[in-house]
């Protein structure tokens, strides 16, 4: 093992910085992992922007990256049921880098069937989209609502909703010409426009009723337009707010349809809660992975050494699916 690595920076300007680093030691409970590939997402041009000292930013330098797939380099004390050299894809901070040291927790065996660049693409958007469907007490044969369904996040919802027994799969886009794309994915029923007809098209969609599940990636006037198309003691769940962080929602609409609403977003602050919601992946999803019913969307694959490009085209919003770092 080498002892010096490459990985991004950010927080000297507004592109990431190739630097060489020391390869970090695995310590107790974690693994260390040579990364293969490495996948964007929002947060990555955010995070790189708030801290971007020539345009106000904080001039806080880090290590970027949260997603990646590659094979066990080492194994600390107190990890069981991994070995090294096994392929895996994980969640981590840190994992725009040659190796990512992590949690054995937040690590997953890769499918055979998949390469590393469809594996680093998985596991944010599996675990965040199957732990909201079991925030919002999914069962089979019931109806689902994904707003943003087009995101690279949201095709693996539809994906995952409809391998777990969904009834009904409604998703929504802004673009006409993604329609295709979320029926490719498995929804039933699609809602092109910014949402002014959201609510009409989903009860009509459901005889009425309203679904009982909405993931909401969008938030602004779209998630308030999602209270109205849920059927009485229903479930929403905000995940992401592609539009704006602030709505104003309607009360009487809350009140009347005793509605549950929950916000989610699994960080790294509680490790446990974290490693218990991708082990729940284990028994569904992760076959389904495999055999081929969920997979993840790749816009486009960049070497590291083009990921100021890569970054440019997550800043398009543009991307249809996942864009990916090839580590060399």
């Amino acid at each position: 093992m080498p002892a010096t690595m490459t990985a991004l920076f950010g927080g000297t300007g507004p592109e990431w910085e190739a630097r060489e680093v020391p390869v970090p030691e695995v310590g107790r409970g974690q693994v260390l992992v040579r990364v293969r590939a490495a996948a964007l997402n929002n947060a990555d041009a955010s995070v790189l922007a708030a801290a971007d000292p020539t345009a106000g930013g904080t001039g806080e330098e880090y290590c970027a990256g949260y997603e990646f797939a590659g094979e066990i380099a080492a194994i600390g004390a107190d990890v069981s049921g991994v070995s090294v050299g096994e392929r895996v894809m994980g969640t981590q901070p840190r994992s725009f880098a040659q190796y990512v040291r992590a949690d054995h927790r937040h690590v997953l065996r890769i499918p055979d069937t998949i390469g590393p660049e469809e594996a680093a693409s998985l596991p944010t958007g599996l675990l965040t989209e199957h732990g909201a469907l079991q925030l919002g007490a999914f069962r089979a044969g019931q109806s689902v609502l994904i707003t943003g369904a087009t995101s690279a996040i949201g095709l693996l919802g539809v994906q995952i909703a409809k391998v777990l027994g969904a009834s009904t799969v409604v998703g929504t886009t802004r673009t006409a010409s993604k329609e295709a794309l979320l029926v490719s994915a498995g929804a039933d029923v699609v809602v092109v426009g910014p949402g002014d007809s959201l609510t009409e098209e989903v009860l009509e969609a459901t005889g009425g009723q309203g679904v009982d599940v909405v993931l909401d990636h969008v938030g602004g006037r779209l998630f308030a337009a999602c209270l109205p198309a849920t059927r009485v003691e229903g479930h929403l769940v905000n995940i992401g707010r592609l539009d704006r962080a602030e709505s104003t929602i309607n009360l009487d609409h809350l009140s009347s349809r005793h509605l549950h609403l929950r916000g989610v977003s699994f960080g790294f602050g509680r490790p446990a809660e974290l490693g218990a919601v991708l082990a729940g992946l284990v028994p569904e999803v992760i076959p389904a992975v495999a055999d081929g019913r969920i997979r993840p969307v790749v816009d486009e694959v960049f070497p590291l050494d083009r990921a100021a490009a890569a970054v440019e085209r997550l800043r398009t919003g543009q991307a249809l699916g996942k864009i990916v770092l090839a580590v060399p």
